[in-house]
């Protein structure tokens, strides 16, 4: 995002430990963030490696313009501080709601068994069981998927399958928007309508 753009994106870090204990960071900027803001996520991490921060019972909270725009749940959390290219990892996987204009409705779903953040770019890699659902009924299924967050893109070039209400669609290649509202497969190479199933079960 451009350095100026007026927009204030920020986001809210809630860490549920496996000890008697909570922990609330507030809205911090991702870009704009205090001093104060970076000692006070620091001190939330465990250091178990020089270069990796642990933290475990995730969520994440995305918001623009003080508008909630989407939710990220994951029991671990590890942060890779290479300066050249930090990123988060979540190596248990995660799950992750898309939000509306309102900032309350739901429009979207996406769950991974295992998953990376870039810092530098806002790109998200979703690997093994990736499953993302729209508001209108569909479903795809792939072994990974990249989302870039600033691009509200999602794509990949692997093997999928779409599931709607009235068929399903599957082949090599797939690209969204964020909302899941605008998609194609890239190379689709069969579709089975609903009614076609239906007759295949009865017989």
């Amino acid at each position: 995002m451009q350095a100026n753009n007026q927009q204030a994106i920020s986001w809210l870090l809630l860490l549920r430990r496996c000890v008697p204990f909570s922990f609330l960071l507030c809205a911090f900027s991702l870009f704009t963030s205090c001093e104060n803001d970076i000692n006070e996520v620091n001190r939330l991490f465990s250091n178990e490696e020089t270069l990796v921060e642990t933290a475990t019972g995730v969520e994440l909270l995305y918001s623009d313009s003080a508008i909630l725009k989407l939710r990220i749940v994951a029991p671990k959390l590890l942060r890779h501080l290479d300066k050249k290219d930090p990123y988060q990892e979540f190596p248990d996987g995660l799950s992750v709601e898309f939000f509306g204009p309102d900032g309350q409705t739901v429009t979207g779903r996406m769950t991974a068994k295992y998953a990376e953040r870039y810092d530098n770019n806002g790109k998200f890699i979703v690997q093994d069981s990736v499953v993302w659902t729209g508001s209108a009924g569909e479903r795809l299924e792939t072994e990974e998927l990249t989302w870039e967050e600033e691009k509200d893109r999602v794509h990949t070039t692997k093997f999928v399958i779409v599931r709607r209400p009235d068929e399903i669609i599957y082949g090599h290649g797939f690209e969204s928007n964020q909302k899941f509202t605008q998609w194609k497969i890239r190379a689709i190479e069969g579709r089975i309508k609903a009614g076609d199933m239906t007759r295949e079960l009865r017989n």
